[in-house]
């Protein structure tokens, strides 16, 4: 369940890291962390996203509120939060890395999602003219 994981520290400090690594999500696209923190940042992050949608001044001064730069809030605003007009909810992405060597936590890549872009498939034209073309033409043969 998101948001009981105390992470080792008083709920001041806390707030103030995750608030500070949200707004590092959002600035950056992408944070390298380890998974327990990546795990209670993602559901934040897609919360400011959400907000994002709203794009009202109460959801401006919420988001405000809690991300702690001015121009990360424009940019949710304005760039990321458009992008996903379209999508309910999973605006986040992890990734596993492996562990780290100092004291073998384990580590995770959390960024924001993006669509895959979209490959337009070309008409089989080449495939068509080779089905046809055996047709026309009788390959010769040397079998008199």
């Amino acid at each position: 369940m998101p948001g009981t994981r105390k992470l080792g520290r008083k709920t001041d400090h806390r707030m103030a890291m995750l608030r500070g690594m949200v707004t590092l999500l959002l600035e950056k696209g992408k944070i390298e962390t380890t998974l327990t923190r990546a795990k209670e940042i993602a559901p934040l992050a897609e919360k400011m996203i959400t907000l994002g949608k709203k794009d009202t001044l109460a959801s401006r001064r919420a988001a405000l509120a809690f991300i702690t730069k001015e121009e990360v809030v424009t940019k949710l605003f304005t760039e990321i939060a458009p992008k996903y007009s379209d999508r309910n909810g999973g605006y986040t992405q992890m990734y596993k890395l492996g562990f780290r060597r100092g004291d073998a936590a384990e580590m995770a890549l959390l960024r924001l999602f993006e669509e895959p872009a979209k490959v337009e498939e070309k008409p089989a034209k080449k495939a068509s003219a080779k089905a046809e073309a055996p047709a026309e033409e009788a390959p010769a043969t040397d079998a008199e």
